[in-house]
């Protein structure tokens, strides 16, 4: 069996959300945006307090190629609006798994915000051949675990005691999507971003977990 190919710094573009490889051009308007401690409950780093500690961690990420980071950049003003990676990258295995997701409140609930998602998951399996496409959380994290199942990721386990994180015990939850699922999840999320999907007033007509069915 053939190996799928390492992610590398690339720009995906989409109609609200663009992708792009995280650099210190996005620590500002990151900054600003994540102000909020609570964004940070989840992940493995932050909050921070000053501005030099959270401009040397962006610095970080984006020198770092596993943990591979990108930046979730405005269509329209290329405003730095959230930041997700590829990880734990096993071409020969072809798996690969999305994670280290800050959204702040600009983004989340969006069209972006699921733009942002499709994005990525069309990329690793259409462009980069893997067979495996993982997301795991917290199990604490009630909003994760849901953001996994409405993106069509299957629900595949809990491991007792798999971290610590922040000096705290975390359980973590499993999910996966497959190629042989793709196609379906792919049209459920393009037929959920089509304009036709939503009202004069920008409300959704149907959700995305029941286009995907």
């Amino acid at each position: 069996m053939d190996v799928a190919k390492k992610p590398s710094r690339v720009t995906l573009t989409g109609r609200h959300v663009t992708i792009v490889p995280l650099t210190m051009e996005h620590a500002e308007a990151m900054w600003l945006g994540t102000r909020e401690a609570s964004l940070f409950d989840y992940l493995f780093d932050g909050p921070y307090e000053d501005r030099e500690a959270f401009d040397a961690s962006i610095l970080k990420k984006s020198k770092s190629e596993d943990p591979m980071f990108f930046t979730i950049s405005d269509a329209g003003t290329g405003t730095a609006l959230g930041i997700a990676s590829y990880m734990r990258i096993e071409p020969g295995h072809k798996c690969i798994e999305v994670g280290n997701i800050l959204y702040t409140t600009g983004l989340q609930r969006t069209k972006g915000a699921t733009e942002a998602m499709y994005l990525m998951a069309r990329h690793v399996f259409e462009d980069l051949g893997y067979r495996r496409y993982e997301w795991k959380c917290n199990a604490l994290n009630g909003p994760s675990r849901r953001a996994a199942l409405r993106l069509g990721f299957t629900f595949e386990g809990l491991f007792r005691q798999h971290m610590i994180v922040k000096g705290k015990n975390r359980d973590t939850t499993w999910f996966s999507m497959l190629d042989s699922e793709w196609p379906a999840r792919k049209a459920a999320f393009e037929a959920w971003l089509d304009d036709a999907n939503f009202d004069a007033d920008g409300r959704q007509i149907r959700a995305l977990g029941e286009l995907a069915g």
